[in-house]
């Protein structure tokens, strides 16, 4: 997928962003679940187009590594902090306000939103048959949600025939919300590449909740999550799948923000307009 040269979302004129701070050069919305909502609703009764990236170690230390993925990250319309370490730089940075938006609970609350205010959302993502499930258990759980329907993509780049046959598949839908499930980097990836074609209001890129919802994959305990231990529990339940990402990065990840936290390292200078998140694209 073609994602890296495609042009920034356009800003809305006067937009005024909430607080932020950066982590290792990939920023963060100073925000906490209910005013994560509130930005998203706002997107949805205003008609605007944006994305949202529920960022954690993984994603920030991708960015780290990849300036284009770190690019993807800093324009989005939103950026949650779903690790816990994250929450604690942004408590550490004087944002006290600042809590984890937890990617598989903010899709629980953004669907409760979506039945009361009778919007419907598309799930886009997942093992064959993964997301029609998922469609089925939350309407199930939520009555008055109204699903646009689903879709499993093949676990690789898509052509460009397919690629055109997935926006006019999503456009056709007309969903309120998209909700991705690909995983870190390639949903941010999907999000950026087609953020401009499709017309839903909000993509929001959610990793592994297809799988917990639908109970394929357990969740961690809440005192292990509020602990900052999730990665723990995770690594025990995949470890060959997830050893490299929490064995390697999240050691890398405490010594690269100790040198930022200590001002004995920049990280990384972001050009202008990397510096500048987006806002929502305006309504056509």
């Amino acid at each position: 997928m073609r994602w890296g040269g495609r042009k920034p979302c356009a800003t809305i004129a006067g937009a005024v962003r909430g607080p932020r701070y950066s982590v290792l050069g990939t920023w963060v919305d100073a925000v906490n679940p209910p005013s994560a909502l509130q930005e998203i609703e706002a997107w949805l009764a205003g008609g605007a187009r944006g994305y949202v990236c529920v960022s954690n170690v993984h994603a920030v230390m991708e960015a780290l590594r990849d300036e284009g993925f770190r690019r993807v990250y800093n324009q989005a319309g939103l950026i949650v902090p779903d690790g816990m370490p994250l929450v604690w730089v942004g408590r550490l940075r004087g944002h006290a306000g600042v809590r984890r938006v937890y990617g598989p609970d903010l899709m629980l609350q953004l669907c409760e939103r979506l039945a009361r205010l009778g919007r419907s959302a598309f799930f886009y993502g997942g093992s064959p048959g993964v997301a029609a499930e998922l469609a089925e258990r939350l309407r199930g759980r939520f009555p008055g949600l109204s699903s646009a329907g689903s879709y499993a993509p093949p676990f690789r780049e898509l052509s460009m025939d397919e690629e055109a046959e997935v926006v006019r598949l999503l456009n056709d839908a007309g969903p309120d919300v998209i909700f991705v499930g690909l995983g870190c980097p390639r949903q941010e990836k999907w999000m950026a590449a087609l953020r401009e074609r499709l017309r839903a209001p909000v993509l929001v890129g959610v990793g592994a909740a297809f799988d917990f919802h639908t109970g394929r994959v357990p969740q961690a305990p809440r005192w292990m999550q509020s602990a900052g231990l999730e990665w723990l529990f995770r690594l025990g339940q995949e470890p060959s799948r997830l050893w490299r990402r929490y064995l390697v990065y999240n050691p890398l990840f405490i010594f690269h923000v100790t040198l930022q936290l200590l001002g004995l390292r920049r990280y990384p200078p972001l050009t202008p307009a990397e510096a500048t998140l987006q806002a929502p694209v305006p309504p056509a």
